[in-house]
């Protein structure tokens, strides 16, 4: 993979901060955006900005053909057999939300929910609220010492009881990648449906959701080079009829009289009133561009980075690596002995380098960890080992600056 002329895409990254080269390492948070997404959008709004569904007059029709163009594009890109299995949503969190508000009317208090202690707020608070809504129960599978999940004892978790099981793929903290179709074939077999946060899985690894069998997937465009604002429910088609449409008004509907609507199919019943056009655009650009590139090479890069800054990191005094050595995917959270992570944080943007510390909407996890908070670099296509060797360096005169011993 020519990294060179990756970067060359990213005009963000060609700036100092603080007189220093920038060296990003936040991807897990958002991916900076290249040219040929940037483009796009210049393309819609200056051409093309019309309201989709609407109009028949030429800029709506080809707003229309660009908006449905990316939901077919990213259907492709996850291995869905339909567009129609593709929901726009913001993001992630409101993609979660839809299902937690839309589907789990059917759960009562019998019934449990099974999620994991590592999971992002966005897939955690939901399901406390439906919890509480339902009077269900909230579980948690069990995790081993390194972080992963104990495949071992799962099954104990599962029972005809639970209808719902949800998951990240890959960890936003530890980084560990889960077997989510392991997870998702036993689940199926007690006759739960299952939801996979996907928000750090598709931007670094190709992903089939047939193959995984999930019932739900959801991720953020803005993690994979596409704008903010744009989010993906996939589902399978029983599953997403299952849903109530979550906001009513103006697109969704089919009739409307003034005793009672009726609702189109799917998807366009989830996608209540006016759509963010440019940020479904946009995301099918950002499909084409890392296509363009080929996910292969982008996880064969990701997994060296990491494994480089594994290395790196680990040799270095004062170090404490949280999650497994092994098998993670684009990210390494740490922090450096009797230095708060925000200190951390703070010196390092002193010297160029960008990375988050705090406890990455995963408090239960932080609380499992024994730690208030933690440090973290994450890696995207565009970074090299140059800059793993910036934060090594940045970290040093952090700990000088301290005066760690």
């Amino acid at each position: 993979m020519d990294t060179a002329a990756i970067r060359s895409d990213f005009p963000i990254l060609h700036q100092t901060v603080n007189g220093k080269p920038l060296a990003y390492l936040d991807s897990a948070a958002t991916a900076q955006k290249p040219r040929q997404v940037l483009d796009a959008l210049n393309q819609y709004y200056l051409h093309d900005n019309a309201n989709v569904h609407r109009a028949v007059h030429a800029l709506g029709e080809r707003a229309t053909l660009a908006y449905e163009g990316a939901r077919a594009k990213t259907a492709r890109f996850i291995g869905a057999p339909h567009a129609r299995q593709i929901v726009f949503t913001r993001n992630t969190t409101e993609a979660v939300n839809l299902v937690a508000y839309s589907w789990t009317d059917r759960l009562t208090p019998d019934d449990e929910i099974l999620i994991t202690p590592m999971e992002h707020h966005s897939n955690m608070v939901p399901w406390q609220q439906t919890a509480l809504r339902q009077g269900c129960r909230l579980r948690y599978m069990p995790l081993r010492p390194d972080g992963n999940i104990d495949m071992q004892k799962l099954p104990e978790y599962l029972s005809p009881r639970t209808k719902l099981v949800a998951l990240t793929h890959v960890s936003n903290v530890l980084g560990v990648t889960n077997p989510v179709a392991e997870i998702t074939a036993l689940a199926h077999q007690v006759g739960a449906r299952v939801l996979i946060d996907g928000a750090q899985g598709v931007p670094h690894f190709k992903v089939d959701v047939t193959a995984i069998d999930c019932d739900f997937y959801v991720f953020s465009g803005h993690k994979m080079c596409a704008p903010t604002g744009i989010g993906v429910l996939y589902g399978k088609l029983e599953a997403l009829e299952e849903l109530t449409p979550f906001l009513y008004g103006g697109e969704m509907i089919a009739t409307v009289s003034l005793e009672a609507s009726t609702w189109k199919e799917l998807p366009w019943r989830l996608e209540a009133g006016t759509p963010n056009i440019s940020g479904a655009i946009g995301l099918g650009a950002a499909v084409d561009y890392l296509e363009s590139i080929g996910m292969d090479a982008i996880k064969a890069h990701g997994d060296a980075l990491t494994a480089y800054a594994l290395e790196v990191l680990s040799a270095m005094p004062g170090v404490t690596i949280y999650g497994p050595l092994t098998g993670r995917t684009g990210l390494v959270t740490f922090n450096l002995a009797d230095i708060h992570p925000h200190d951390v944080s703070t010196v390092l943007d002193q010297e160029g380098v960008a990375i988050r510390a705090g406890h990455h909407c995963c408090q239960p996890l932080m609380r499992w960890l024994d730690v208030p908070a933690t440090v973290r670099a994450s890696f995207y296509l565009y970074n090299t080992a140059a800059e793993v060797d910036m934060l090594a360096q940045a970290l040093e005169r952090t700990r000088e600056f301290f005066g760690a011993r």
